[in-house]
């Protein structure tokens, strides 16, 4: 099934994916008259890392693109990631930066055949560096489009909160007016809560997705990922959230696993970034299992791919299916579900389910012909 496929991408957070050799060389580059730019970047010297499990110090990991994608596949928590995540995110300066980000990401996500992907961005990460949200918005919109034009893919924007960050400062970037016209526009579809999850509980920002709701704005939020099914809990009747990002611990309870089944709320699993972030030790611990067994709505995807050994789309579909052996009518569901969970527009909607309908008649068939 692997081989002819098509998919959506229900959330990937696009800032999570600046590869390696982006960071250290792309952005590493001169003016024309050899003066360094801006985002011509070291690491600090008096830059301490937490969290430590390997011989590789903060500093020696960004030395070379093998060291540093040592290094990558030694997170230890969310939080060491989140570590590396906005040290890497420091060479992101003018539109250019943001607009190469968004492609690279775009051009492996059409190599797998994905039709539509929701990217998550984090604006008071660059705001606090004092890149503006403006800039941010024209590189990726430009990426944006040509992913559209050059290779298919339909996509929006997801603007989120950092949650260890002051609820005031989430609050004050929901109400610039940049952020608003944007919504407005239509550029940007909806909001998400991401970063470090434990001590940070959803109903911190009840009151700025109770705005979103009242603007009509669509809502998400990480939760049950490191945090307990309380979180998710929370973000349902605190933020009235219409999906939940990972959202693994569900499995935790019955009850509320009942109740998303029933309410039809979808999970967007992303298993690579789980099992490298240590919320599971491997594949096969994920719910997905009980999650079918209970009719919960959920999609798989990539999540921070590039952080995660280059792990997008397709290698967490075929790390799903090496772990569970899930049947093509399994399969048909979980990309019926989250086709249908995507905030695009129904005829979107109807023309990938279309594909996907074409995609399993030619497994079908391939499959007849190695039987006869």
């Amino acid at each position: 099934m692997h081989n002819v496929q098509c998919s959506d991408e229900v959330r990937i957070g696009v800032q999570h994916c600046p590869v390696v050799e982006l960071l250290c060389f792309v952005f590493d580059r001169t003016c024309a008259f050899g003066q360094p730019r801006a985002n011509a970047w070291s690491v600090p010297s008096n830059m301490q890392e937490q969290h430590r499990t390997d011989s590789v110090n903060a500093i020696s990991a960004f030395t070379s693109t093998e060291t540093l994608l040592e290094r990558y596949n030694h997170f230890t928590s969310l939080d060491d990631f989140l570590h590396y995540y906005y040290i890497g995110m420091s060479v992101l300066i003018d539109s250019a930066d943001f607009e190469a980000l968004a492609l690279d990401y775009f051009e492996h996500a059409a190599a797998d055949a994905v039709m539509r992907a929701e990217v998550f961005f984090d604006p008071q990460a660059h705001l606090e560096r004092g890149v503006s949200y403006e800039t941010v918005l024209a590189g990726f919109g430009q990426a944006r489009k040509r992913a559209q034009l050059e290779l298919g893919i339909s996509s929006d924007l997801v603007c989120c909160f950092l949650r260890h960050l002051p609820v005031a400062d989430s609050l004050a970037m929901f109400q610039m007016e940049a952020v608003q016209a944007s919504f407005a526009r239509g550029e940007i579809i909806g909001i998400g809560l991401d970063s470090s999850e434990n001590g940070f509980p959803p109903e911190l920002f009840t009151d700025i997705y109770s705005q979103a709701k009242m603007l009509g704005m669509r809502r998400t939020a990480h939760a049950g990922e490191e945090g307990p099914a309380a979180y998710i809990r929370a973000s349902l009747d605190d933020l009235s959230v219409e999906r939940i990002d990972h959202g693994i611990r569900l499995a935790d309870d019955p009850a509320l696993l009942a109740r998303i089944a029933r309410e039809g709320i979808m999970l967007t699993v992303c298993p690579m970034s789980n099992v490298l972030l240590r919320c599971v030790t491997q594949v096969s611990e994920l719910p997905i299992r009980a999650f079918l067994d209970a009719n919960v709505r959920f999609s798989i995807n990539s999540d921070d791919p590039a952080y995660f050994g280059n792990n997008y789309i397709l290698d967490n579909y075929c790390a799903v299916q090496n772990a569970f052996g899930l049947s093509v009518d399994e399969w048909t569901t979980i990309c019926q579900n989250g086709i249908r969970g995507s905030w695009c527009s129904a005829a979107r909607k109807e023309e990938m389910l279309t594909k996907l309908t074409e995609v399993i008649g030619l497994w079908r068939e391939a499959q007849q012909g190695v039987d006869r």
